[in-house]
């Protein structure tokens, strides 16, 4: 390592890696514990996306202050907040297709 940290950003990145386990914990919870496969799916793709976003946020921060930056973490996070949505989606729309009962009510006439 070629620089120190200052406080104030071991403070940030901190806080940023605590609240993204939190947000993952979250997220695994809701895939636990949730009852029906769109809540289930719900849980994870939201929370867990968040989760991953923030410890990956805080990893490029303390590189890019450490005096090593790196725009692999950046790149992930951007993939990842593409992707985990859109997967997501076709993932709820492929069972609402096999599983009628999970589509809406068609709206009153």
């Amino acid at each position: 390592m070629t620089g120190q940290v200052p406080l104030w950003a071991d403070v940030l990145i901190s806080a940023l890696a605590l609240s993204g386990a939190a947000f993952t914990l979250i997220g695994a919870w809701g895939l636990a514990k949730l009852g029906d496969f769109g809540k289930r799916l719900h849980g994870p793709t939201k929370a867990s996306t968040l989760g991953v976003g923030c410890v990956l946020i805080a990893s490029m921060l303390w590189f890019a202050l450490a005096g090593t930056p790196s725009l692999h973490e950046l790149l992930i996070t951007v993939f990842l907040f593409f992707t985990a949505p859109l997967s997501a989606h076709l993932l709820i729309k492929a069972a609402m297709k096999l599983d009628t009962t999970l589509r809406p009510p068609p709206p009153p006439r």
